[in-house]
């Protein structure tokens, strides 16, 4: 039976999206999750998950980062990104990051169901408004590198490395994750060698360059 985990911290627009999915695939199970802490917790407990549709900026997800993570601790699940930022070039990138389909927060309900069914069926998807400006936005080779590496880090270490840009020592890293301290140095080694940096500092900067505005709170 397909699955779906559907990521946004607005209520409404989770039952919006509910209610849109279940018509578009008969037999659909939705869960649903408010945080990026929800959706890793909700993909640990269900690794079978077939879809996600991904709001970009729900809370403890920045821009692409959250992305990044799915796809590093989960890479058999399709992600979907929901965003009300449309820039052809945030699309890209998306994509490049291992999106499998980009949905503007202004799209209908009949582009939503397309893009479900679409992806399903292991096509990509993309709005026909957007089709052309993204491809005419080129992809950065820096961006298609940097997803290449973030790609070759395990679950364990991605999740090391997301604590490190947090701003945890090694031994806070230990007990949240319950294991030993010099468990957390081995991956920090093998971080350190994935990512080309030298040190902490430098991985932290990995993941701040996958931070995206909010279009949402410019408009405020």
């Amino acid at each position: 039976m397909p699955s779906l985990l559907i990521a946004d911290d607005h209520p409404l627009f989770r039952a919006a999206l509910r209610q849109a999915a279940g018509d578009a695939v008969a037999g659909l199970q939705v869960q649903e999750a408010e945080s990026l802490e929800g959706v890793l917790a909700a993909l640990d407990a269900a690794p079978d998950t077939d879809l996600i549709l991904l709001d970009l900026h729900m809370p403890g997800n920045h821009g692409l980062a959250g992305l990044a993570a799915i796809r590093a601790q989960h890479p058999g699940v399709a992600v979907i990104v929901v965003s009300a930022n449309d820039d052809p070039r945030v699309v890209r990138r998306a994509l490049d990051h291992g999106a499998a389909g980009y949905l503007p927060k202004s799209s209908g309900l009949d582009e939503l169901r397309d893009a479900i069914r679409s992806v399903m069926a292991c096509e990509q998807w993309l709005p026909a408004s957007l089709r052309a400006a993204v491809a005419r936005a080129q992809s950065s080779r820096h961006d298609s590198e940097l997803a290449a590496r973030l790609a070759s880090l395990s679950p364990q270490q991605f999740r090391v490395l997301a604590l490190v840009a947090e701003g945890l020592l090694n031994k806070q890293i230990a007990d949240r994750l319950e294991v030993q301290e010099r468990t957390v140095k081995a991956h920090l080694s093998a971080i350190f060698e994935r990512l080309g940096v030298r040190n902490r500092t430098q991985a932290s900067v990995v993941l701040r360059e996958l931070e995206l505005s909010d279009p949402a709170r410019q408009a405020l």
